[in-house]
């Protein structure tokens, strides 16, 4: 992980920028208007869930080489982290979807995948919550995890490009495309991705070191009772 206190106050600088620019920017002219600039913040949301989904997908495998404890708290926890970047992707883009569209959910590939990409991680939770055998739980989820990140992949990034029906914007000459944005809005998008994907190591950081501390606090409980 992240080691020093400079990334994390560049993480809080490049979210404020992200903010303020987000609001007071002047958005060009198209078809979803000033809605555009939800742009800063779902897509930020989703990219910082994609970084956590990988990480966890990277420390499930070095876990499963060695059965090192620790690459499995990463592992959970990045997961975790991932899941709530999902849901508050879900909840913006809903918000987008409502003004765009006329509904906050409609019948739609990307959408349906994403929903069915939460769902497999939703279920890896409940998985490693039923198995009271704490290193059954770590090779058992482990396992499931790396299924899981290729079966996100599939749903949330294959499946809708080969459907080709997809309303969602992100296609062909969409105007929210990074390579089709206007330089005004590039200036912010860049960071404000940045800036979520720093926020989601660090809320994992966190979430890790209290993992840690509850194991190192049931390790130490049978002692204490004893003395």
């Amino acid at each position: 992980m992240i080691k020093g206190l400079w990334w994390k106050i560049t993480t809080c600088l490049l979210l404020l920028y992200a903010v303020i620019g987000g609001f007071l920017i002047d958005v060009p002219e198209s078809i979803i208007g000033e809605t555009m600039r939800n742009l800063f913040f779902h897509v930020g949301m989703w990219f910082g869930m994609l970084a956590m989904l990988v990480t966890g997908f990277i420390y499930s495998l070095r876990y499963l080489r060695n059965f090192d404890e620790k690459k499995d708290v990463v592992a959970v926890e990045a997961v975790n982290v991932g899941l709530l970047f999902g849901f508050l992707g879900v909840i913006t883009g809903m918000t987008w979807a409502n003004f765009t569209w006329g509904a906050p959910w409609v019948k739609d590939p990307k959408l349906n995948g994403a929903a069915v990409g939460l769902f497999i991680y939703l279920a890896y939770m409940i998985l490693r919550g039923s198995i009271p055998d704490i290193h059954k739980r770590a090779k058992v989820g482990a396992v499931y995890n790396i299924f899981a990140f290729v079966l996100w992949v599939v749903f949330v990034m294959i499946l809708p490009r080969l459907s080709g029906e997809s309303i969602h914007p992100g296609r062909d000459n969409s105007p929210v495309l990074p390579m089709q944005l206007d330089p005004s809005m590039r200036i912010v998008f860049y960071p404000a991705m940045a800036g979520w994907i720093l926020l989601g190591f660090w809320i994992m950081e966190i979430r890790v070191r209290m993992r840690k501390l509850r194991m190192h606090l049931e390790d130490d409980a049978p002692i204490k009772e004893k003395t």
